[in-house]
């Protein structure tokens, strides 16, 4: 059999382990033939390919990025013209020419979106959630969300220290358009003092309020996580506007940090190495076993999987009920 694999959509720590994970598994144990297809569903429009081999996995647990490259070419996309090129023909004809049984896809929401209607077509497909944000629905958690939290929180460890000798209020923006996971986590992790998301409205007075409580009890300084995607005043980026209202509202010094694209580097953790490592496994499993049209998922503590069209077009967002906001609001941390 012969299967080929591509990585879409932003980079993320732990690509390659799950590349290695899906090939080893598939060279060694079931003596597949193992294609990688470059620049994401591009690569399957421009016959962009090259056989992996047991040496060209070699060095890829720990290494960031991903060795294939990737795009956020979506083949399906509705086209302005008429005369556009018919992509997922394309598509199709070159699967069909190279010879490939199966096609492994890795990324986040919009690929899997992409994987679902190419299965439709008819192409066999396995695939594998991957994002920071950890919002793909049909996964407890996808690999690179704890590498993420753990590169933010470390952040906010390091921020402690400068707020606490200069007396400020310091904002740190994370990553999250639509789901706050990251802020969440980190924020609980990091001991944030107000942790502002997505998915939950915020009142700036009572944020002004909070910190100035935390005054009152001695406490001069204080820690703001918020997620990119909070809404804000005239399009401004979240910790900008935050930080700008607090020292409106408070008269305390405030100052932003943006951590941007930092948590999408490097090297993937120790969980997130073993969760990539588990997950492109069973991918080939899924594989071997014909089980097609799924995506790998961790539910609770076991890898299974899920059909790709229940993940399709659905979001896995914080919920207000979730214990994490549930016990940081007992401890008094602020959530809007």
């Amino acid at each position: 059999m012969k299967i080929g694999i591509l990585t879409s959509g932003g980079d993320c720590p732990g690509i390659n382990a799950t590349i290695r994970g899906v090939c080893k598994t598939a060279i060694n144990h079931y003596g597949m033939e193992v294609y990688g297809i470059h620049s994401g569903f591009r690569g399957l429009l421009d016959n962009d390919i090259e056989p992996l081999t047991e040496k060209s996995l070699s060095g890829l647990l720990n290494l960031g990025g991903t060795i294939l490259g990737t795009s956020r070419e979506k083949p399906f996309k509705k086209r302005l013209s008429a005369a556009s090129e018919d992509k997922p023909a394309l598509m199709l004809k070159n699967i069909h020419n190279l010879g490939l049984d199966c096609i492994v896809c890795i990324g986040g929401n919009g690929t899997q979106k992409t994987a679902a209607k190419l299965a439709q077509t008819g192409v066999n497909v396995v695939s594998v959630p991957k994002t920071i944000d950890n919002d793909v629905w049909g996964t407890d958690v996808s690999f690179g969300f704890d590498s993420a939290v753990t590169i933010a929180t470390d952040a906010i460890d390091r921020l402690h220290s400068t707020a606490s000798s200069h007396q400020r209020v310091m904002v740190i923006e994370v990553m999250g358009h639509k789901a706050g996971w990251i802020a969440l986590y980190s924020g609980m992790a990091g001991g944030g003092d107000v942790i502002l998301i997505p998915e939950l409205p915020y009142d700036i007075h009572n944020i002004g309020n909070t910190i100035i409580e935390r005054l009152k009890k001695g406490k001069p300084y204080s820690i703001v996580v918020v997620a990119e995607g909070i809404q804000t005043m005239d399009g401004k980026k979240a910790a900008e506007y935050i930080a700008q209202e607090i020292e409106y509202e408070t008269g305390f010094e405030t100052r932003e940090t943006v951590l941007g694209y930092i948590q999408r580097g490097g090297s993937p953790t120790p969980y997130d190495r073993n969760l990539a490592t588990r997950m492109g496994g069973h991918a080939t499993e899924l594989i071997a076993t014909g089980q097609f049209g799924r995506m790998v998922s961790l539910q609770g503590a076991e890898v299974g999987s899920v059909s790709l069209n229940e993940v399709a077009g659905k979001l896995k967002l914080v919920n207000e009920n979730h214990d994490l906001i549930v016990q940081g609001k007992r401890m008094g941390i602020c959530f809007g």
